[in-house]
């Protein structure tokens, strides 16, 4: 009962630098307490709404990065699992590779030792199969736990601009509905 006369949500936190919106109930309350006229809360619902939307499209595009990052690294350790595998064996590993776009050279592999990864900014470093195997995993499943994170956020968020659009509403409704008292109990000239 003391919840529904609050005029809204007093948990206003964030998740990771998102912030929360906060549910209007009694909107004469909230613009009372923010010191705020229709207007300026309106005005500032919209701003909100707008960093959301910025804040939106940077966490998609962290996913997109995310989801193409890891079939590479899935298909690197596949590759380094199938070294291992060869290199205890007495045959080759003929396998083509890709010199530039469209350009492919076929290669026969014996007794790797090692193999080089790009670790990016254009560096790249040998490691022994062992250390790539676990090198690689541990950045499989880094972006994996990365991954579930933005998919967290971006629900959080969502939810943020559903609370905050409803919240708009809310604002703009109960503005029109004291508009219309205000019309209808000042007297009409004739």
């Amino acid at each position: 009962m003391a919840a529904a006369c609050s005029s809204y949500t007093s948990e206003v936190t964030e998740r990771r630098g998102i912030p929360a919106a906060s549910f209007v109930q009694d909107v004469q309350s909230y613009l009372n307490q923010s010191g705020l006229d229709v207007n300026s809360a309106l005005a500032f619902l919209q701003e909100r709404l707008q960093q959301y939307r910025v804040v939106e499209m940077k966490l998609l595009a962290q996913q997109r990065d995310l989801q193409a990052k890891i079939p590479d690294i899935e298909k690197c350790l596949d590759i380094v699992a199938t070294l291992q595998a060869k290199k205890d064996g007495s045959e080759a590993l003929v396998a083509d590779f890709e010199l530039s776009e469209g350009i492919y050279s076929r290669a026969r592999i014996e007794d790797a030792e090692s193999v080089c990864l790009w670790l990016g900014a254009n560096v790249m470093l040998q490691y022994s199969c062992e250390e790539a195997a676990a090198l690689l995993q541990t950045n499989l499943e880094n972006a994996k736990a990365s991954l579930e994170v933005l998919v967290a956020d971006l629900q959080y968020l969502r939810d943020q601009v559903t609370i905050t659009q409803v919240t708009t509403a809310r604002v703009y409704n109960w503005d029109v509905h004291q508009r219309r008292l205000r019309q209808a109990t000042t007297p009409k000239e004739s």
